[in-house]
Protein backbone atom coordinates (compact mmCIF):
# COMPACT_ATOMS: atom_id res chain seq x y z
CA UNK A 1 0.00 0.00 0.00
CA UNK A 2 2.88 2.51 0.64
CA UNK A 3 5.18 1.26 -1.76
CA UNK A 4 7.67 2.87 -3.34
CA UNK A 5 8.59 5.15 -0.65
CA UNK A 6 11.56 6.35 -2.17
CA UNK A 7 10.63 8.71 -5.09
CA UNK A 8 10.74 11.68 -7.06
CA UNK A 9 7.87 13.81 -7.86
CA UNK A 10 5.97 12.82 -10.88
CA UNK A 11 7.20 13.95 -14.26
CA UNK A 12 6.05 18.37 -13.96
CA UNK A 13 7.10 20.75 -16.12
CA UNK A 14 9.04 23.37 -14.36
CA UNK A 15 8.04 25.96 -17.34
CA UNK A 16 4.25 25.27 -16.53
CA UNK A 17 4.85 26.39 -12.22
CA UNK A 18 1.88 28.78 -12.07
CA UNK A 19 3.20 29.77 -8.24
CA UNK A 20 5.32 29.03 -5.61
CA UNK A 21 5.71 29.52 -2.05
CA UNK A 22 7.48 28.59 1.08
CA UNK A 23 8.31 29.47 4.60
CA UNK A 24 10.69 28.10 7.60
CA UNK A 25 9.52 26.44 10.79
CA UNK A 26 11.03 26.38 13.64
CA UNK A 27 12.02 22.90 15.83
CA UNK A 28 8.96 23.53 17.61
CA UNK A 29 5.91 21.90 17.94
CA UNK A 30 4.33 24.87 17.57
CA UNK A 31 4.97 25.45 14.46
CA UNK A 32 2.69 22.46 12.98
CA UNK A 33 -0.36 25.03 13.01
CA UNK A 34 2.01 27.99 11.91
CA UNK A 35 2.38 25.65 8.58
CA UNK A 36 -1.33 24.74 8.72
CA UNK A 37 -2.17 28.76 8.78
CA UNK A 38 0.43 29.45 6.06
CA UNK A 39 -0.76 26.29 3.95
CA UNK A 40 -5.01 27.99 4.34
CA UNK A 41 -3.75 31.45 3.25
CA UNK A 42 -1.66 30.45 0.15
CA UNK A 43 -4.81 27.86 -0.56
CA UNK A 44 -6.73 30.79 -0.69
CA UNK A 45 -4.64 33.43 -2.83
CA UNK A 46 -4.21 30.15 -5.51
CA UNK A 47 -8.20 30.02 -5.33
CA UNK A 48 -7.32 25.86 -4.22
CA UNK A 49 -9.62 26.27 -1.48
CA UNK A 50 -11.56 22.34 -2.51
CA UNK A 51 -8.74 20.95 -1.38
CA UNK A 52 -7.66 23.12 1.79
CA UNK A 53 -8.77 20.13 3.87
CA UNK A 54 -7.02 17.89 2.11
CA UNK A 55 -3.91 19.95 2.22
CA UNK A 56 -4.38 21.48 5.66
CA UNK A 57 -4.22 17.28 6.99
CA UNK A 58 -1.55 16.91 5.08
CA UNK A 59 0.81 19.54 5.91
CA UNK A 60 -0.12 18.85 9.80
CA UNK A 61 1.50 15.74 9.30
CA UNK A 62 4.43 15.78 7.34
CA UNK A 63 5.58 19.24 9.52
CA UNK A 64 4.73 16.77 12.70
CA UNK A 65 6.43 13.70 11.20
CA UNK A 66 9.61 15.87 9.90
CA UNK A 67 9.59 17.88 14.02
CA UNK A 68 9.59 14.35 15.80
CA UNK A 69 11.67 12.03 13.14
CA UNK A 70 13.54 14.43 10.90
CA UNK A 71 15.57 16.21 13.57
CA UNK A 72 18.91 14.86 15.59
CA UNK A 73 17.91 13.40 18.80
CA UNK A 74 17.81 15.52 22.05
CA UNK A 75 17.71 18.59 19.30
CA UNK A 76 16.02 21.77 21.72
CA UNK A 77 12.80 22.40 20.49
CA UNK A 78 12.61 26.12 22.07
CA UNK A 79 11.54 29.03 20.00
CA UNK A 80 15.46 30.18 20.21
CA UNK A 81 16.08 27.28 17.85
CA UNK A 82 17.14 27.81 14.29
CA UNK A 83 14.47 26.76 11.19
CA UNK A 84 15.26 23.12 10.51
CA UNK A 85 12.20 22.29 8.78
CA UNK A 86 10.62 23.99 5.49
CA UNK A 87 7.26 24.05 3.99
CA UNK A 88 6.95 24.23 0.37
CA UNK A 89 3.69 24.51 -1.87
CA UNK A 90 4.06 24.70 -5.24
CA UNK A 91 1.42 24.80 -8.30
CA UNK A 92 0.59 23.66 -11.81
CA UNK A 93 -1.92 23.61 -14.13
CA UNK A 94 -3.95 21.58 -12.09
CA UNK A 95 -1.58 20.40 -9.35
CA UNK A 96 -0.73 21.18 -6.10
CA UNK A 97 2.62 19.62 -4.89
CA UNK A 98 3.20 20.29 -0.74
CA UNK A 99 6.75 19.24 0.34
CA UNK A 100 8.18 19.43 3.88
CA UNK A 101 12.21 19.16 4.17
CA UNK A 102 13.84 18.13 7.18
CA UNK A 103 17.83 17.88 8.19
CA UNK A 104 17.49 14.00 8.27
CA UNK A 105 19.00 11.64 5.81
CA UNK A 106 16.11 8.77 7.44
CA UNK A 107 13.75 7.48 5.00
CA UNK A 108 10.23 7.99 6.45
CA UNK A 109 8.81 4.53 8.06
CA UNK A 110 4.96 3.25 7.29
CA UNK A 111 3.55 1.34 10.72
CA UNK A 112 1.39 -0.91 10.42
CA UNK A 113 -2.54 0.15 10.35
CA UNK A 114 -3.22 -3.34 12.79
CA UNK A 115 -3.21 -1.00 16.05
CA UNK A 116 -6.20 0.75 15.90
CA UNK A 117 -6.46 2.25 19.66
CA UNK A 118 -2.80 3.59 18.90
CA UNK A 119 -2.47 7.29 19.32
CA UNK A 120 0.03 8.13 16.99
CA UNK A 121 1.83 6.32 13.88
CA UNK A 122 -0.70 6.63 11.34
CA UNK A 123 0.45 10.00 9.63
CA UNK A 124 1.51 8.43 6.71
CA UNK A 125 -1.81 6.30 6.17
CA UNK A 126 -3.33 9.65 6.94
CA UNK A 127 -0.99 11.16 3.83
CA UNK A 128 -1.30 8.80 1.15
CA UNK A 129 -5.53 8.41 1.81
CA UNK A 130 -6.04 12.41 1.41
CA UNK A 131 -3.42 13.06 -1.48
CA UNK A 132 -3.23 12.20 -4.79
CA UNK A 133 0.18 10.50 -4.52
CA UNK A 134 3.36 11.19 -2.41
CA UNK A 135 6.90 10.29 -1.99
CA UNK A 136 10.25 11.20 -0.57
CA UNK A 137 14.17 12.14 -1.59
CA UNK A 138 17.15 12.76 -0.27
CA UNK A 139 18.23 16.08 -1.05
CA UNK A 140 20.46 16.74 -3.85
CA UNK A 141 22.82 18.56 -1.73
CA UNK A 142 23.32 15.40 0.36
CA UNK A 143 21.83 17.44 3.74
CA UNK A 144 18.45 16.17 4.61
CA UNK A 145 15.26 15.20 2.69
CA UNK A 146 11.86 15.98 1.06
CA UNK A 147 8.99 14.63 1.64
CA UNK A 148 6.22 15.48 -0.63
CA UNK A 149 1.92 15.37 -1.32
CA UNK A 150 0.93 15.31 -4.48
CA UNK A 151 -2.87 17.40 -4.89
CA UNK A 152 -5.01 17.15 -8.48
CA UNK A 153 -6.93 20.34 -8.32
CA UNK A 154 -10.43 21.16 -10.09
CA UNK A 155 -10.50 23.44 -13.42
CA UNK A 156 -11.25 26.72 -12.54
CA UNK A 157 -15.19 26.53 -13.20
CA UNK A 158 -15.52 23.23 -12.95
Amino acid sequence: MLEPLRQGLPPLDPAAVSDAASCSLPARYEAVREARQFARKICDQWSAEDRFDDVCLVVSELVTNALRHGLPAGAPRSAEQGAPVRLHLMRWTGRLVCAVRDPSHGSPVARAADDFSAESGRGLLLVESFSDGWGWQPMRSGRGKVVWALFLLRPHGA
